[in-house]
């Protein structure tokens, strides 16, 4: 359970930065060039770490439907749908609406795969999302006020992530997690620079000064590559629900580096709403730790 919180937080500070660089980089690259080169970014730095661990043959039996509906579910369409959003409403909001994942996995989850949910998990959704609520300073309709379109998008982000965890859940539970991630953001990649030839070629060709670079570098690499080794390694290692809580701590790191790089303030209600997540998180995680310590107890008798 150490090493699954400490992958949660750090992914929730590199997810955090994430909604910063897709709100500069979608105004130049477009909201398919965004995709598309966070994708390119992403993939070759899992690339690289392939050739280094020598695990290249394993992508010649990778299952290939599974493979393209997680790529789709996971990466181009959630992402496309993200950076639409951020054309209309904040980062932060975003970040913030992103928060409903948890809320869609359990339903996507309970409804269509089965997934049987003790009553401290819903407990514990219930009190991430009262503090995301709190977020928002217990003004829920702030939500829709500010922008119905850019909040829709965002939700509509939320729903396929909610399914992609799932179905990698199901499909990919033996596949290595290098492999998951390099395959899935190569496919996503293809079918967005499809997609961006199509809709706008000159994102191709926007790549050209050191701030796109460097943002790519942090959206891509980071956010991308090194992000979903830590998602997928979460999803194997807990569950699928499990993976989608760091959409709860988002928001704060979010608000963190806003308050860092913005120099945004931190207020008290802001605290106070890091206290439910995170108690969200630890409520919704029961399961996971019952069935942690069944396996334990197996194993020594």
């Amino acid at each position: 359970m150490k090493r699954l919180y400490a992958a949660l937080f750090t992914l929730s500070l590199i997810w955090g930065m994430s909604f910063l660089f897709i709100k500069l980089l979608v105004v130049d690259l477009g909201v398919w060039g965004v995709v598309f080169w966070r994708c390119m970014f992403g993939a070759g730095t899992l690339l690289i770490l392939l050739l280094i661990q020598n695990k290249l043959k394993l992508l010649r039996n990778l299952p290939l439907f599974p493979i393209v509906l997680i790529a789709i579910l996971n990466n181009a369409l959630p992402w496309a749908l993200i950076a639409v959003s951020e054309t209309s409403i904040s980062s932060s909001l975003a970040s913030v609406v992103n928060a409903t994942t948890p809320i869609w996995t359990i339903l996507i989850g309970f409804s269509i795969f089965s997934s049987k949910m003790e009553k401290m998990q819903w407990i514990g959704v219930s009190v991430g999302f009262l503090g995301i609520i709190v977020l928002l300073e217990l003004n829920i309709l702030q939500l829709f006020q500010d922008n119905l379109l850019g909040v829709g998008t965002m939700l509509g982000a939320t729903i396929c992530y909610g399914f992609g965890a799932h179905l990698s859940k199901r499909h990919l539970q033996n596949t290595p997690i290098t492999v998951i991630s390099f395959s899935t953001l190569a496919v996503a990649g293809l079918l967005s620079g499809i997609m961006m030839a199509f809709v706008q070629p000159s994102g191709f060709l926007a790549v050209g000064s050191v701030s796109i670079v460097v943002s790519l570098i942090g959206l891509g690499v980071f956010g991308s590559g090194v992000a979903y080794l830590l998602y997928y390694y979460m999803v194997k290692e807990g569950s699928a629900e499990f993976a989608s809580l760091v959409t709860y701590i988002v928001p704060i790191t979010a608000m963190l580096w806003g308050s860092l790089l913005l120099e945004e303030k931190i207020t008290p209600h802001m605290l106070f709403g890091l206290i439910l997540i995170f108690s969200g998180v630890y409520l919704s995680s029961y399961k996971t730790k019952a069935k942690k310590q069944k396996v334990i107890k197996n194993v020594t008798v």
